[in-house]
């Protein structure tokens, strides 16, 4: 009885804090028909309405892994710093990423223009090239640092924090309400649209051309309108993904945390746009529906882990309620 009682407490809790499911003249779909999106939390939101069309675990704040670089891509344009100056790619900047086991194809002293850094870092995920353009900002790293943070705040991102510019660090933590804010404040930057959608880019490395390619393969599909993206790995995040993409003619911001195995955030995300496509009436002009996934379990007014129905527990972590001042 007692086990029934704690469940039944801990449904009630979560129906609080996502809320009722919507109805609308339009929706088709039942629970059954949901999609199986296995990301352990999950935003989906018009921009034009301002709608949270579907949203799973929507205030857990964790590790964003490489999502940090559209921060990093954020700070660099705004600085107003010239994209054609050449920047030598130093040892501090390699022994930066060391520890870190992170694979990069650039050396110490290969010389890049910064619009090269930033292609690099926004498109391939580059590390060392995220590290770089850190180091050459104004101030050093530590001033970099802190123009993150400061962005952050300058955008309502109450959930987020930076410590570095690559996002190798698990301490680079955010939420998907905090990813929705930074994805439509780097949709304004026309490189960021550009570069992080790039399907390709060749470098010369000594006397080699080196071809880098795009982390998110949903960008060559053609049946994706993506205008701007980022994917992100460690092993304390998972794999994730953010898009600003537009299905069925509609602008949507898509968060996707912590997936597991590396494909689940592709199967996710096309899963999300059918669901949305075939069920909710996207398509043809319907009233939308805001559904929820149930949240895993969790502590009321603590910060806790909870399952996200993976094999392993999940590394995302929440607090319920969400503060303003959680770091």
């Amino acid at each position: 009885m007692s086990a029934w009682i704690g469940r039944v407490t801990a449904a009630l809790l979560c129906s609080v804090m996502i809320g009722p499911v919507a109805a609308g003249p339009k929706a088709r779909a039942s629970d059954a028909d949901e999609p199986k999106v296995r990301s352990a939390a999950v935003l989906v939101m018009d921009q034009e309405t301002r709608e949270i069309l579907y949203s799973k675990n929507e205030t857990a704040i964790a590790p964003i892994a490489s999502i940090t670089k559209l921060m990093t891509a954020l700070v660099t344009l705004e600085a107003g710093l010239p994209l054609d100056q050449e920047i030598t790619i130093g040892k501090e900047d390699f022994a930066a990423i060391t520890g870190s086991r992170a694979y990069t194809r650039l050396r110490v002293g290969t010389r890049l223009t910064r619009s090269e850094l930033l292609k690099l870092a926004l498109m391939a995920s580059e590390n060392l090239a995220a590290v770089t353009l850190g180091r050459t900002y104004p101030g050093g790293l530590d001033a970099f640092v802190d123009a993150m943070n400061a962005k952050a705040r300058q955008i309502g991102m109450s959930d987020s924090r930076f410590v570095e510019p690559s996002g190798l660090s698990a301490e680079n933590v955010s939420s998907p309400g905090d990813l929705v804010k930074l994805v439509e404040a780097a949709e304004h930057q026309p490189l960021i649209r550009e570069y992080s959608t790039a399907s390709s880019h060749e470098i010369t490395i000594g006397k080699r051309k080196v071809a880098f390619h795009n982390t998110n393969r949903l960008v060559e599909n053609p049946s994706w309108e993506i205008g701007l993206q980022k994917t992100g790995f460690i092993r304390a995040a998972g794999r994730c993904l953010v898009m600003q993409a537009n299905v069925a003619a509609r602008p949507l911001v898509i968060v996707l945390l912590d997936s597991v195995g590396k494909y689940t955030r592709i199967g996710d995300a096309n899963r999300l746009r059918k669901w949305l496509e075939d069920s909710i009436g996207l398509a043809d002009g319907g009233t939308d529906v805001r559904r929820s996934a149930p949240a895993g379990a969790f502590t009321a007014g603590s910060r806790t882990a909870y399952d996200s129905g993976s094999a392993n527990a999940s590394r995302v972590h929440a607090r319920y309620p969400s503060t303003t001042s959680y770091w």
